[in-house]
C-alpha cells in the first residue's frame, strides 16, 4: 500500500495544531462530491469551488502539512472523503450558530478511514437568507478539507484554518460589521415613527 509522500521538513511546523500528522495511510485520497442530492439554495458554481480547494491543498495549501496530498475524484459514496451540501447546518447537524462547514473524521488505529464533510449554502442575516458567494464557498471548502487532511484550528487570523475566517463569515460585510448598529437605528426609527403617529392622532382630537 503506497504511502502519501512527505514534504521537506522546512515546509511544516512541528508545533502547528493538528488532529493527526499523517492521517491517511494511502495515496491517492479518493473524494466523492455529491452534486446530485443538493438543497434548494445550492448553486452549481459551488462544485468548481470544491475542485479549486482540492487543487489548493495539492499545491501546498497553507504550507503546514507534513505530506503532499494527492486526490482522486470518484463517483462512489465509499470514497475516503465524502462531501455534500446541506441547507441548514444548525438544524440538520446541530452545528453552532455561524458555522459554515463541518468535517467529521472517523479514526481507527491512529488513521482516518473516512471523513464526511458537510458544507452550508448560506445563512440568515436578520430575516433575510443570504447565500454564500463563490469566494466564501472556496474558503469554506479549503478550511474543511484542511481538517480532512489532519489540520486543526489555527490562532493565526491570516491562516485558512483560523476558525472565524473573514472570507467565510462576511457574506454580507455591511451587516456583519454594522449589523448591531443598524438594528439599534432601525428600532430608534420605529420608535420615532410610533411617537409621531401617536402625537399626530392626539393633536387631531384636540
Amino acid at each position: 500500500m503506497a504511502l502519501v509522500l512527505p514534504l521537506a521538513s522546512a515546509a511544516s511546523e512541528p508545533d502547528y495544531p493538528r488532529i493527526l500528522g499523517h492521517p491517511w495511510d494511502h495515496s491517492p485520497i479518493t473524494v466523492y462530491i455529491d452534486n446530485k442530492t443538493v438543497p434548494p439554495h445550492y448553486s452549481p458554481t459551488y462544485y468548481a469551488q470544491v475542485q479549486k480547494a482540492l487543487n489548493y491543498w495539492e499545491e501546498g495549501g497553507n504550507g503546514k502539512l507534513e505530506y503532499t496530498p494527492v486526490f482522486k475524484l470518484v463517483g462512489s459514496e465509499k470514497a475516503d472523503i465524502r462531501i455534500k451540501w446541506v441547507e441548514d447546518l444548525q438544524k440538520e447537524q446541530g452545528a453552532p450558530e455561524g458555522v459554515a462547514g463541518v468535517a467529521i473524521p472517523f479514526v481507527t488505529n491512529g488513521r482516518f478511514i473516512r471523513v464526511d464533510i458537510m458544507l452550508g449554502v448560506g445563512n440568515y442575516q436578520w430575516t433575510k437568507w443570504v447565500p454564500y458567494s463563490d469566494s466564501a464557498m472556496l474558503a469554506i471548502s479549503k478550511h474543511e478539507l484542511g481538517h480532512a487532511l489532519g489540520l486543526n484550528h489555527s490562532s493565526d487570523k491570516q491562516d485558512i484554518m483560523y476558525p472565524k475566517n473573514e472570507q467565510i463569515d462576511n457574506t454580507n460585510p455591511v451587516l456583519s460589521k454594522y449589523g448591531s448598529l443598524l438594528l439599534i437605528v432601525a428600532y430608534a426609527t420605529l420608535a420615532i415613527i410610533v411617537f409621531l403617529s401617536v402625537y399626530w392622532l392626539l393633536s387631531r382630537k384636540r
